[in-house]
């Protein structure tokens, strides 16, 4: 297939703080909003989440949407319909017991409302924990989420028919747990919370629907291989989830759906639990996800390229990821037809 790179760059000449991860992308109307989060170590409590725009090809100054002193974890950005947009963000020392913040704007990131909870009384993490939301054509918006309890690692979703007022929570989707168990990770020199290496199933689940009613989940996994689970009642409920034959390094994936069918796939292509964290690559499926072909590398070679995002808006496909931890790398393509 062929294709176009139109813009390829790091959001900042310098980033305010010495430790970057987790963006989110949202290209809307003429500019593209971002936001990660930052600090001096993944899981401190200087942890913020950081928020910027893409106005007439250069980005802002990146300014500070939280300021609880606590870490704060994989922000997501969301539009949800009639102009409002969504910030949702993960608050606490313990993943386990995250609380899922969130603050609208109406006036495309000018301003932000105070920040609530998601969910009142939640300790956990409702709502999207790293990937974004989609929206049906119905305006059901659904929120691929996940925990990490008592190392056990489980997915749901979260949907909401009322603009993000009121949210149902899906059921678990999990993994079976027969095999032998994944040993704790300690020689790893990826960046992550200590906490992290402890645990073993299915997580960050990102979404797409080949039809109005059918809605389909990739998650990555602890099993060396993404994960699939799919659902015929508009996200309400979703089978067990079930081993694909793409590889999966336990680092976070990103997929997008055009309104061809094409899905397009950004994810390390590494199959060891917390292996390395490059290359990264795209690779595309126009059978639903049933057989894939590696498109090309964003990034290669030594370093960390992770935790990709994807956004699809009128015909230009945004990228957006961890670059070495020390700034955010974003990218414009555009994608020909088979």
């Amino acid at each position: 297939m062929n294709y176009k790179i139109i813009k390829k760059s790091l959001v900042c000449k310098q980033l305010p703080t010495n430790m970057c991860h987790g963006s989110t992308v949202l290209p809307f109307d003429d500019q593209v909003l971002m936001a990660w989060f930052g600090g001096e170590y993944e899981g401190l409590d200087d942890t913020k989440i950081y928020f910027t725009r893409l106005v007439e090809g250069d980005w802002e100054e990146p300014i500070v949407l939280s300021t609880d002193n606590l870490p704060h974890w994989n922000p997501v950005l969301s539009f949800l319909g009639k102009g409002k947009i969504a910030l949702y963000y993960k608050v606490g020392r313990e993943i386990a017991t995250w609380q899922t913040m969130v603050r609208y704007s109406n006036d495309n990131g000018l301003t932000w409302s105070n920040p609530i909870e998601l969910v009142s009384g939640d300790k956990g993490g409702r709502g999207p924990v790293r990937c974004k939301t989609i929206m049906l054509n119905s305006g059901r918006v659904l929120a691929p989420g996940s925990t990490e309890c008592d190392g056990k690692w489980e997915a749901f979703v979260d949907f909401t028919d009322d603009n993000g007022l009121n949210w149902q929570k899906s059921n678990v989707i999990g993994i079976e747990e027969d095999k032998e168990k994944v040993k704790n990770v300690n020689d790893s020199n990826i960046q992550v919370s200590e906490q992290s290496f402890y645990g073993r199933g299915v997580i960050q689940p990102t979404l797409w629907a080949s039809d109005e009613s059918n809605v389909h989940m990739l998650l990555r996994s602890t099993e060396g291989y993404i994960y699939r689970s799919d659902s015929e009642d508009y996200g309400e409920t979703w089978c067990s989830a079930y081993p694909t034959s793409l590889p999966n390094n336990n680092s976070g994936i990103d997929i997008e759906r055009r309104e061809d069918g094409l899905l397009l796939l950004a994810s390390n292509p590494v199959s060891a639990n917390w292996g390395h964290r490059t290359p990264l690559n795209l690779s595309i499926s126009t059978d639903n996800g049933v057989i894939w072909e590696t498109l090309f590398d964003l990034d290669s070679g030594d370093g960390e390229f992770s935790y990709p995002a994807v956004v699809y808006y009128k015909g230009i496909h945004h990228i957006s990821y961890t670059w070495n931890r020390i700034n955010v790398a974003y990218w414009q393509i555009s994608l020909g037809r088979r």
